[in-house]
């Protein structure tokens, strides 16, 4: 299939431009936020605190979404959550240029993100197959994670730049204008399906203990969690601590900052590619372990190197550690999951990855006055690559748990029982 196949379809099309702009527009707060809570505080603490405010509410309400996304138009949906983030965005860029801002505006305004961010995910997820025909969503979804990574290395580098010479409300009131390049392709689509479900008999509790039942049951897919959660855990509070590392142990400013969330986005748009052109999941378990073991050896080394050339360097194996990893393991549970539950498992999966890292990161950052920023990342580098290490010793096992259900999908020869495959 062509690499831009979806690209023909005019809904998905015009999707993919408005969320290539928006999505640099963010990164471009992003990189603004963070600066300017650890410059007005230089506290890790706080600085994992507004990460916390914004992320948190993914781990108490995602699982909740797909009751929302199940019962009302999608797109209403996606127009209610990106206007929300909107006015988030142009709030901040009021107080911070009127210089009226303060710690706790930060803390309420990311809280306001966060909330609407814990409808937002799940509902483009469910957003895709309405964009595209069945046959061409694979290649939606993988342009798509490819814009994502995209972003992460320009948004940043377009962010240090404007922070440095404009100020960060300047960059909060571009990411408030980014929105529309979302909204007006949403209300330009037409002819958008958006296929309601029949609404089940049973309540929403017994229905999240069906799926709870079925994660911890399913012993593949509770270890891929298992091993996305130690990911969140330990991996990603380094994105929350950049700012802190740059100026404290770098001795840099926004410039520098950009530089190394460059490294991050460039190494996440390789993996991202490397696993656009994977065309079976058998491995990708395996692939998932390693990459985490890259990434835990990367933070490793981070934490003893004072030099931003190797930092930024050294956050290229990051970024392509912890894409590599999520996606890896996303496409495997997707592929492992049974169709009536794949909705409260990937709720799950949000969970694990989106709700764990704010909650480790604020824990973490509590840990300076003992072991320092340094030593945190050296902390956590180990704690992926013992993660990495453990879900190693059981591929084997958990590939012939899994055989069964690739031979059914076609993934696997029926004269296959999992021996001498790769989990």
């Amino acid at each position: 299939m062509n690499i831009f196949a979806s690209l023909k379809e005019r809904n998905f099309r015009l999707y993919f431009i408005g969320m290539s702009i928006s999505l640099n527009g963010t990164w471009i707060q992003n990189v603004a936020l963070g600066w300017m809570v650890y410059s007005l505080t230089g506290s890790l603490v706080v600085l994992s605190a507004s990460t916390f405010m914004a992320q948190i509410p993914n781990f108490f309400v995602t699982p909740f979404a797909s009751i929302l996304i199940d019962r009302f138009n999608r797109k209403k949906l996606l127009l209610i959550t990106q206007s929300i983030a909107a006015f988030q965005a142009i709030m901040l860029a009021v107080l911070a240029l009127t210089h009226t801002i303060q710690i706790w505006h930060i803390l309420l305004l990311s809280l306001c993100l966060g909330l609407a961010n814990s409808l937002d995910i799940p509902t483009r997820q469910a957003f895709y197959p309405s964009l595209v025909p069945k046959e061409k969503l694979g290649n939606a979804i993988a342009l798509n994670s490819t814009v994502i990574n995209a972003a992460k290395l320009f948004g940043p580098a377009i962010g240090g730049v404007v922070v440095k010479f404009f100020g960060e409300g300047i960059c909060f009131l571009v990411n408030g204008l980014s929105f529309a390049g979302v909204i007006i392709p949403l209300l330009m689509m037409r002819n958008v399906p958006n296929p309601i479900p029949k609404v089940k008999k049973s309540s929403v509790v017994v229905d999240l203990k069906e799926g709870f039942r079925y994660v911890i049951s399913n012993r593949p897919i509770r270890n891929l969690l298992l091993l996305l959660s130690c990911t969140s855990l330990f991996g990603l509070p380094l994105m929350t601590y950049i700012p802190a590392f740059v100026k404290d142990i770098l001795h840099g400013d926004s410039m520098m900052q950009s530089l190394l969330y460059g490294g991050v986005g460039a190494g996440a748009v390789v993996a991202s590619i490397v696993l656009a052109v994977r065309k079976t999941p058998l491995g990708l378990g395996h692939f998932a372990a390693m990459s985490g073991l890259a990434l835990g050896a990367a933070l490793v080394v981070l934490s003893r190197v004072a030099s931003p050339i190797i930092s930024a360097i050294l956050c290229m194996p990051i970024g392509f550690g912890v894409i590599a990893n999520v996606a890896a393991i996303n496409t495997v549970i997707q592929h492992l999951s049974s169709e009536d539950k794949r909705g409260r498992v990937m709720g799950y999966l949000s969970m694990a990855f989106n709700g764990l890292a704010p909650i480790s990161g604020l824990m973490l950052s509590g840990l300076r006055e003992y072991i320092g920023l340094q030593g945190i990342l050296a902390l956590c580098g180990s704690g992926v690559v013992v993660g990495g290490v453990w879900f190693l010793t059981r591929c084997k096992k958990m590939m012939k748990l899994a055989s069964d259900t690739y031979i059914n999908k076609g993934i696997l020869a029926p004269n296959k029982d999992g021996q001498n495959v790769r989990f």
